[in-house]
């Protein structure tokens, strides 16, 4: 199968899917608002749009995938939420959410079958974005795939990258658990989900392995050869507004669905197979 793919918002986790589709002959229609990012797209073999700013060429498009993040509301759907909704061509659409809907879960487990327990704003403008994209896909018949994606990493993002730019702590705050997902497990988790024939449905995105943060920042700075960063704790820690808010939640989180239902077999299912192609990629 081959089509052409609007990636609205089309960032680091949806590049992902730039290696797995453009070399069977689909066509990808990147979204940005940076003529820089733009003109590099051009170099992959995206097709660039500058957007907001020119329509949406939401005719040509068989499949949609959206990582736009909404504020009041989401910005896709406030431009172009009717159009969407008359979009009965539309073979698949994806939505790409956080894991950050569940909210604090004092370190317990959650799956997609936990009710969102989102407690900023930022969570709960998330929450119902997905509603809103649920509501747009029914109405036009076609199939919505949301998934709530774990912290990201990857080449050039994650725990060395902030080691080597100085700007790594490690902050110890009792209790705390955080989920991952590396890049390329992205891609192929996407490229799944377009080429299946399962209806609407919530898919959580992570890794096997949710761990501390202070445990995953050690080890990234031994195999990289840098000092592991000294203790900090959270109540000290120098942490921007946002950073701060992620330490509100802890969590763990179960892919079950995802493998079961796509089959999806990590590549990196765990943080340490994950940092170590960071850096085999690198030489």
């Amino acid at each position: 199968m081959t089509g052409t793919l609007l990636s609205i918002g089309h960032g680091y986790s949806a590049q992902a899917l730039e290696p797995l589709l453009l070399p069977r002959g689909w066509t990808i229609i990147g979204t940005t608002r940076s003529t820089d990012k733009a003109r590099a797209m051009t170099e992959r073999g995206v097709t660039p749009l500058i957007w907001p700013g020119n329509p949406l060429p939401l005719a040509q498009a068989t499949h949609l995938l959206t990582s736009v993040s909404p504020r009041d509301d989401d910005p896709v759907l406030a431009a172009h939420g009717a159009n969407i909704a008359r979009a009965t061509h539309l073979r698949w659409v994806g939505y790409l959410s956080t894991i950050g809907v569940y909210g604090d879960q004092q370190g317990g487990w959650v799956d997609e079958d936990t009710i969102p327990n989102a407690a900023s704003a930022r969570a709960q403008a998330r929450v119902q974005a997905e509603t809103a994209w649920q509501n747009a896909c029914n109405t036009a018949g076609v199939r919505l795939h949301i998934f709530r994606l774990a912290g990201i990493y990857g080449t050039g993002r994650g725990p060395i990258a902030k080691l080597r730019e100085g700007r790594a702590q490690r902050v110890v705050k009792p209790g705390q658990y955080f989920s991952r997902i590396h890049q390329a497990d992205i891609g192929q988790a996407l490229d799944l989900a377009i080429h299946s024939d399962i209806g609407s449905r919530v898919y959580n995105l992570c890794d096997d392995q949710p761990a501390p943060p202070q445990d995953v920042l050690a080890y990234a700075a031994r195999i990289a050869g840098l000092p592991v960063p000294p203790e900090v704790p959270f109540e000290d820690a120098d942490l921007s507004p946002m950073a701060r808010s992620f330490y509100a939640d802890s969590k763990r989180v179960r892919n079950d669905r995802i493998k079961r239902e796509l089959g999806l077999k990590l590549l990196y299912p765990d943080y340490e197979s994950g940092l170590r192609a960071i850096l085999d990629a690198e030489g």
